[in-house]
């Protein structure tokens, strides 16, 4: 998951109220090995497995310990990296890098999702893209790389609803503005961010407990908490 786009207080959260959790994480390992112990000792079931979600090999481990924790019910896709650079400077390393998180890893996972609730007959994938990647907002320099990839996770939610409709499987888009986080620190210092970590985590929190057939396949942009 991108770090500080949701909390860990509402992973807990959600993990208490009766979900068996499985977190995929690269980064701040030990930070989310605590919080599943603080899960699991208030009664919970929670799991992190290190992933890094750019390598096919990793994303398969990563839903084999979902699949013993239970069934596949809801995937919450978060993962993302930012690395600016101009765009005369933005190395093939970069580049590759940043699809390779940010939209092949969305693409794995969904799928690894996908054929988990084809089985059970439904399921619901919420996945995190950004205002970078909707049409006609603000675009900011150095960002090529970043943008490119969050336009393709909205494509990738699109093509999932349409071939989901059939099978019970629901997959929407949250596109963020200026969530206060590192990532947009190094995004754009001078950008005052809008949203807390919290303000996406609690809407992702009701999207996954109401019905999301009606809006499959819908992108939500989120321009600010006023």
């Amino acid at each position: 998951m991108t770090k500080g786009v949701i909390s860990d207080d509402l992973v807990a959260d959600y993990a208490e109220d009766g979900y068996a959790l499985v977190r995929g994480m690269l980064d701040d390992v030990e930070v989310g090995h605590r919080v599943a112990g603080h899960i699991r000792d208030a009664g919970g079931e929670a799991t992190v497995v290190p992933t890094d979600v750019s390598r096919g090999a990793d994303v398969e481990r990563l839903f084999a310990a979902a699949g013993e924790a239970g069934r596949v019910g809801a995937l919450v896709c978060a993962a993302g990296v930012l690395t600016p650079a101009p765009f005369a400077e933005t190395t093939t390393e970069m580049w590759e890098q940043t699809l390779g998180v940010n939209l092949t890893g969305s693409f794995l996972c969904c799928r690894a999702a996908f054929n988990a609730m084809l089985a059970a007959g439904e399921g619901r994938i919420v996945n995190i893209a950004s205002l970078s990647g909707v049409y006609a907002t603000e675009k900011f320099p150095g960002l090529a790389a970043y943008n490119v990839s969050k336009y393709g996770v909205i494509g990738l939610t699109e093509a999932i609803a349409v071939e989901g409709k059939g099978h019970g499987i629901s997959a929407i888009c949250v596109s963020p503005g200026a969530v206060d986080t590192q990532m947009l620190r190094r995004a754009n210092p001078a950008l005052r961010p809008g949203l807390t970590p919290d303000d996406v985590a609690e809407l992702i929190v009701a999207l996954l407990d109401s019905p999301l057939a009606p809006a499959s396949g819908a992108n939500i942009p989120l321009f600010s908490n006023a």
